[in-house]
């Protein structure tokens, strides 16, 4: 199973701990968030990552000689769904992708792992208690999605919160089918929105991952939704990152 992490942008909100390191480099009780990813896919069996850099890559190359990888080169003017193309080589087998300024548990990725769905998006389903002292990240910037029958029905952060019933955590698993059917519609959408708005994106080239997550629904891929109830912190602002140093190790040793 390959690993794929996208780790291209700067975190300008995580500043000044992203003056000069990548924004996954931040380090919560004594290890870094690339670390602690590391550590929950080594638990599963998993250590083939590619890493999508941008932002001080050359840090991240000297640091982790063995990881494949990736460079995003236009990153200042692109966002993470473009980023995640960049690896679009290796989509030809299961993978694993997640954004990289998330923590989240080893059994987490072993859920994600046992999901026989062709796309299985990680979901928070505790998200909100994290919300209730976040001032700088507020509800409405969460990935939200809506559910039935096993399946992501909706995602997308304009969901309400009442209708919400959790939070994409920014892991995910895709076989080779799945990957395809996320392929071929990035490619579509691409030839006919490249340099023009898109969804909620003012161009294509800046949409999120979540933005063609939404497409896909819409023309009937499924999606299987695999939770955790708070094993799962985003580290987005100092706020965030104060309070993962804070509470990560209980929420990581109880989940």
């Amino acid at each position: 199973m390959q690993i794929i992490m996208i780790a291209a942008g700067r975190g300008s909100r995580l500043m000044p701990t992203t003056a000069d390191a990548p924004k996954c480099y931040a380090e919560i009780q004594g290890k870094s968030l690339l670390d602690w990813a590391l550590s929950a896919f080594d638990s599963n069996g998993l250590d083939r990552v590619c890493f999508i850099g941008g932002y001080q890559i050359e840090k991240v190359r000297r640091d982790y000689p063995q990881f494949d990888f990736r460079h995003n080169v236009d990153w200042q003017n692109n966002n993470i769904l473009a980023s995640l193309l960049c690896a679009e080589d290796l989509m030809d087998e299961p993978f694993i992708c997640c954004y990289s300024d998330i923590l989240f548990t080893p059994k987490v990725i072993g859920q994600l792992l046992s999901s026989a769905a062709d796309i299985a998006l990680g979901v928070d389903t505790d998200w909100l208690q994290r919300y209730a002292s976040r001032f700088y990240h507020p509800s409405g910037d969460a990935e939200k999605v809506t559910v039935s029958n096993g399946l992501v029905k909706s995602i997308h952060r304009n969901i309400p919160e009442a209708q919400a019933y959790g939070e994409y955590i920014g892991a995910a698993k895709f076989t080779p089918r799945g990957a395809q059917a996320m392929r071929e519609l990035y490619h579509r959408r691409k030839q006919e929105f490249e340099g023009r708005p898109w969804r909620e994106a003012k161009l294509f080239e800046k949409a999120y991952l979540i933005h063609l997550l939404q497409d896909m629904i819409e023309q009937g891929i499924e999606m299987a939704h695999v939770d955790t109830h708070g094993g799962y912190i985003e580290v987005d602002t100092q706020e965030d990152f104060e309070y993962a140093r804070h509470h990560w190790r209980e929420r990581h040793l109880e989940r």
